[in-house]
């Protein structure tokens, strides 16, 4: 087997391994107080595992890092598995210091769903652009991803407390906006079932079309709803598009992507409303009976802490070192280009989250809310403004 055949295997395993440590750490909440004992051995294993699967997925990075010649943080896909893993060290560090094995329900799924997000762009290993030929990719994408990873807890944690304390006894503007915030959760699970699906099928479509005045072709692997703008299908015998993806979604593939966004549309609703249908209630409601013996106040101390820690990590990758390296590659610390935007506001955005906190008062729900919509701006800044926007940061 080769470097990268095992780096791939590894990342793998590393999944099976989370979701396997997600049911034992989902047991912990079936058991009352009486069965604490079965309680903390449940809980120890699921760390366990997850610890395993961590180390496997350490594997993978070394082992693509040696296959590649360079660290494996340079586009998408390897950015979105360095990020899951980040969320990963993230949750075992937390785990440790707090032992709320309920947190893994939580972390590990999303932090799941992070890494099979990243399977929609090319796993190719590809030679390094001029501008990434650098120190300060190791250096300023790696920090930022751990920052991005620690922050993610507070996310976890803010979930929590929603669910825990939301009042649910009536459709309420605080129940709505947490049954929305679950509902945009199937979105990401329906984008790993329908992906899964029609890879096990091995389905392909492939297209012709015309970028900045150059014929290029794209696979599809998933049916074309939108096929690329002004593109020709060549392959026979699968759906045709229904309509062309539009002009103003530029950068390459952009069709694609544009379509595994439709299908997750599609089967993240329907997933979301047969879980409606067998439960006969709100997702939210449904949960919170479960949180019950979780403390409030250890959610929304672990909310601010995450941010504590992952706001000057945060601070330090996704500004002070992406305006040095911006000066060494492009000539100037600044510019409007979109994921530099979208950094500021991310960083803005838990200023705010800390200044709110600390001078304002602001803690328990409030904060739960902050730390949701902080994760909601980080995913954005990751899925469409590297899906729609096209800058200078379009290679990764």
């Amino acid at each position: 087997m080769d470097l990268l055949n095992l780096s791939s295997t590894m990342l793998y395993t590393a999944f099976i391994l989370y979701l396997v440590a997600t049911l034992f750490f989902g047991a912990t909440i079936r058991q009352d107080k009486s069965e604490r004992r079965k309680k903390r051995k449940s809980g120890t294993i699921g760390i366990t595992i997850t610890i395993i699967g961590f180390t496997a997925q350490l594997v993978y990075l070394i082992t693509r890092w040696i296959a590649s010649g360079h660290a494996p943080v340079s586009n998408m896909f390897e950015f979105m598995t360095f990020l899951g893993m980040s969320m990963v060290l993230a949750f075992i560090i937390l785990y440790f210091y707090y032992k709320l094995s309920f947190l893994g329900l939580f972390a590990l799924p999303i932090a799941m769903i992070i890494i099979a997000y990243a399977s929609m762009f090319p796993t190719d290993i590809s030679p390094l652009v001029p501008s990434l030929q650098s120190h300060w990719l190791y250096i300023h994408v790696t920090t930022v991803a751990l920052g991005q990873g620690i922050l993610f807890i507070s996310f976890a944690a803010g979930i929590m407390y929603l669910i825990r304390q939301v009042d649910q006894s009536s459709l309420n503007k605080g129940s709505l906006w947490l049954e929305i915030v679950m509902y945009v959760m199937f979105l990401f699970i329906g984008f790993i079932v329908i992906t899964t699906s029609f890879n096990i099928m091995d389905y392909h479509a492939e297209f012709e079309y015309t970028e900045a005045g150059n014929v290029t072709t794209t696979d599809y692997h998933l049916p074309a709803i939108a096929g690329p703008n002004e593109g020709a299908l060549l392959t026979e015998g699968v759906m045709e598009p229904w309509f062309e993806t539009p002009t103003w979604m530029q950068g390459a593939d952009a069709g694609r992507k544009f379509n595994t966004v439709i299908w997750s549309f599609i089967t993240g609703t329907i997933l979301y409303g047969l879980v409606r249908l067998i439960i006969r209630k709100r997702v939210g409601a449904k949960l919170q009976p479960l949180l019950k013996n979780v403390k409030p106040d250890l959610l929304d101390e672990i909310m601010y802490r995450s941010v504590a820690i992952g706001f000057p990590v945060f601070t330090l990758g996704g500004l002070i070192f992406a305006a040095i390296w911006a000066q060494i590659a492009w000539g100037r610390f600044w510019g409007w280009d979109p994921k530099e935007v979208w950094a500021l506001v991310t960083w803005f955005f838990y200023a705010a989250f800390l200044h709110l906190r600390l001078s304002r008062g602001w803690h328990g729900e409030k904060s739960a809310w902050l730390a949701v919509g902080g994760f909601a701006i980080i995913m954005f800044n990751l899925i469409v403004v590297n899906l729609v926007l096209a800058g200078l940061h379009s290679y990764a």
